[in-house]
């Protein structure tokens, strides 16, 4: 391991070993999916529960929907501060102080006992949603760009798989306070605290075993290589590209949260599974990130390297196309078998769709990939919020909403084909093996 303040010479890898932990950059990849992955245990922890919760709080159909969209929210100005400190900062302290920063809304969100409590606790955790940003950053600059979008789909799948887990575990959790003998009121209150922990150990790991780079943190890169460019958030914030792919992450992963978010309840009311239930079929969506989003990564790497960006954007296109009609063919099943089905068709190409996404992005610009990443990761949670709207509506059922929300992302998959991606010449398959450094 590298000693705290050396500068080493090690260079991003141009192979991804996931059994490895030899090296700052395998160490690094497996600690930010890791962390990534609890980091799904605080922001959606309370998701699974929010039955138990409506029936506490007294929670209406609307001001469920007005809790859905804060707690996606706020994560978009998150990812776009959060973006940009990984480029100035550097991805281990920024991970750090977003761990011990979420962690505290996240422990005491068991205060709440009124809706506007649970609201304002819950936009507060939207913070943590930020991770993402940070994990894609910290693994792009860990690994050449011949299998960037690789490594990025890995860290970022097995990370969003917490989303799964959390929806299986929560009500175990949950579970196991009611059996030691509280009640359903103190129950889900307590269980929360169980995350926030977590995170809190989980910065502490982020802060002792990682580098910004392999070369070091940035504090030794910055003292050895003082005439080093600066990147710029606006040259990032004006290509194109950087907006359609905002809108493309809008129309997977802002959809994946939304999902993410309702699914249980969803189960629970429509087909009257019982809490448990709801929750190992919610858990199963999320589940998918264990290899979807890892194969969108892969196929587009591959596309990417006979066919250039050009290749990776109709992929996207065509995924996006795949999952809109999907959730569409969701939207008008009537049985809970064939909403499974639905569920595990729409779900195999969002994530995929995800992956192939954050192939792209850190080739718009290698000096502001924390840019580009912060704003493209924003445009997941826009999409989260506006879905949310949709679900938030007293005169829109669940399925409508799911219906309208397929023929957006369907809409979306049409335009992202019509986009010219490699408008720059980029050496994908070049020896270039690291965007400069902010």
């Amino acid at each position: 391991m590298l000693s705290q303040n050396s500068v080493s010479n090690q260079k991003p890898l141009e192979v991804l070993n996931v059994f490895s932990l030899k090296g700052i950059q395998m160490q690094t990849f497996h600690i930010t999916w890791v962390t990534f992955f609890f980091c799904f245990f605080g922001w959606f922890g309370i998701a699974p529960l929010m039955k138990i919760v409506k029936d506490d709080l007294g929670l209406t159909k609307s001001q469920i929907g007005n809790i859905i969209i804060a707690s996606v929210s706020a994560t978009i100005f998150a990812r776009l501060l959060i973006g940009r400190l990984c480029d100035t900062l550097g991805p281990r302290i920024t991970y750090t102080g977003l761990l011990l920063l979420g962690s505290i809304p996240v422990m005491t969100i068991g205060l709440a006992n009124s809706y506007e409590s649970f609201l304002l606790f819950r936009l507060a955790i939207g913070v943590i949603g930020a991770s993402f940003v940070i994990t894609q950053y910290h693994t792009s600059v860990m690994f050449a760009p011949k299998i960037k979008g690789t490594a990025n789909a890995v860290a970022g799948g097995w990370g969003n798989l917490g989303g799964g887990i959390t929806n299986m575990f929560m009500p175990v959790i949950f579970a196991a306070f009611v059996g030691a003998g509280y009640a359903n009121h103190d129950a889900w209150r307590l269980a929360m605290i169980v995350p926030g922990v977590i995170l809190l150990c989980m910065a502490w790991v982020y802060f002792r075993y990682t580098k910004d780079t392999p070369q070091g943190n940035y504090t030794d890169i910055t003292r050895t290589n003082s005439n080093q460019p600066k990147g710029s958030f606006w040259d990032a914030a004006t290509d194109y590209r950087t907006w359609i792919l905002f809108l493309a992450y809008g129309a997977c992963f802002g959809i994946e949260i939304t999902f993410d978010n309702v699914a249980a309840l969803y189960f629970s009311e429509n087909f009257k599974c019982d809490l448990g239930t709801a929750g190992l079929l919610a858990g199963i969506f999320g589940f998918m990130n264990l290899f979807a989003r890892a194969i969108g990564g892969i196929v587009a790497d591959k596309v990417g390297h006979t066919m250039g960006l050009k290749g990776k954007g109709w992929l996207l296109a065509a995924l996006l196309s795949l999952e809109g009609i999907g959730i569409v063919l969701f939207a008008q099943t009537g049985s809970l078998a064939m909403a499974v089905v639905a569920m595990l068709g729409f779900a195999f190409f969002l994530k995929m769709a995800n992956g192939a996404t954050y192939s792209i992005v850190p080739f718009i610009d290698t000096k502001n990939i924390g840019s580009v990443a912060g704003i493209v990761g924003a445009g997941g949670n826009l999409g989260g919020v506006l879905a949310g709207f949709l679900f938030k509506s007293e005169n829109i059922t669940y399925n409508q909403a799911f219906f309208y929300i397929g023929l957006i992302v369907t809409s979306i998959g049409l335009l992202t084909a019509l986009i010219k991606f490699d408008k720059q010449s980029v050496a994908i398959n070049s020896n270039i093996t690291e965007p400069e450094l902010a």
